[in-house]
């Protein structure tokens, strides 16, 4: 099949997760094409990307370049509005990666009635908001990138927790409860803090005034083992996350991704997480991790992964079997399923 797969967000091309930061709905789009072309279809790609390039069997063009007259499949990421890319598609598909409620906006619900896409979400937890009404809706859980799935876990000295979230949705809330009630439980531990941010305010640089309170917040906890570093690139987040003890994931509702929950879990890290979202759907409780019911739950289930190394050694186990198979290979066959 000729696949065209469109994305309309920030400039980023199949390279860029190696290499930088990269969100991780950027990376899932990054990744799919690839795979499918090596499972022999024709993937044509359509983004911001700077330049035209040929990256693992996928030939990709900027967004205002050439685009192909017509396609077997188009894949529109995120934005219904991609839908209407191009004009001649056989099959269309949203891949959508938002709460599910956004779909049911009339604006998007009249493209939808006039395009009849098939729906592929990433988690069930979109579907509570988000009826068919007639329209084909599949699931296709986003997979992990190599470099989560290789490797060995190797807790650092001293014990480590580890948080990417975003500064906006719950940091303030995990520091007061590292501060006040699990480093007192794990005295040596340390938090350490990925976030370009707060890595920006740590190094004087302009924060947005919303984030103030909180990026001072952080760097005042530096006395209470919170380290404040820049995300990196695929391998050196890999490493991260094989070197830490736990995953603190305060979570956010409208988070239907969860993607770096993934990557921990992929890694060997066990996680810790508040039920919002799709964040549930990322781990098996009392397995890979725990669903923590309240904050008392959540503070002592993190100071227990962070002093107990048996017990954490085989949540690790778990969490890397759980995602031995998530691999974009079997993502890109359980497309072609969702196709046939």
């Amino acid at each position: 099949m000729h696949i065209t797969l469109v994305d309309d967000s920030i400039p980023f091309d199949g390279y860029s997760a190696s290499s930088r930061p990269l969100g991780g709905a950027e990376k899932a789009f990054a990744s799919l094409p690839g795979a499918l072309a090596r499972r022999g279809h024709a993937v044509h790609v359509i983004n911001r990307c700077r330049w035209g390039m040929h990256v693992e069997g996928a030939q990709w063009e900027t967004f205002d370049g050439r685009k192909p007259l017509r396609t077997d499949v188009l894949i529109a990421f995120r934005k219904p509005s991609l839908l209407e890319f191009v004009r001649q598609a056989e099959r269309r598909v949203l891949w959508f990666t938002g709460p599910g409620r956004q779909l049911e906006r009339p604006a998007v619900r009249d493209l939808l009635d006039s395009h009849k896409p098939f729906i592929l979400l990433t988690a069930e937890a979109q579907a509570r908001d988000f009826k068919g009404r007639g329209l084909r809706v599949g699931l296709m859980p986003p997979a992990v990138r190599p470099d989560y799935l290789a490797g060995e876990p190797r807790p650092a000295t001293p014990p480590r927790a580890m948080v990417t979230t975003h500064p906006a949705h719950g940091m303030d809330w995990l520091l007061d409860l590292w501060i006040t009630r699990i480093r007192p439980l794990a005295p040596t531990a340390e938090l350490h803090i990925h976030s370009n941010t707060l890595a920006a305010a740590a190094e004087g640089g302009a924060v947005d005034e919303a984030i103030r309170p909180i990026a001072g917040k952080a760097l005042a906890a530096r006395e209470h083992g919170v380290v404040i570093t820049r995300p990196q690139g695929d391998f050196l987040m890999a490493v991260a996350w094989q070197e830490a003890c736990v995953h603190l994931f305060p979570g956010h509702a409208d988070d239907m991704g969860c993607f770096t929950l993934m990557e921990s879990q992929a890694s060997g890290c066990p996680a810790v997480i508040r039920p919002l979202g799709a964040a549930a759907e990322r781990l098996v409780d009392g397995l890979s991790g725990y669903v923590a019911p309240d904050d008392d739950a959540f503070a002592n289930l993190a100071a227990l992964l962070l002093n107990d190394a048996p017990v954490r050694r085989a949540m690790g186990a778990e969490a890397r079997t759980l995602y031995a198979g998530r691999t974009w290979e079997n993502a890109a066959t359980t497309l072609e399923g969702w196709l046939k």
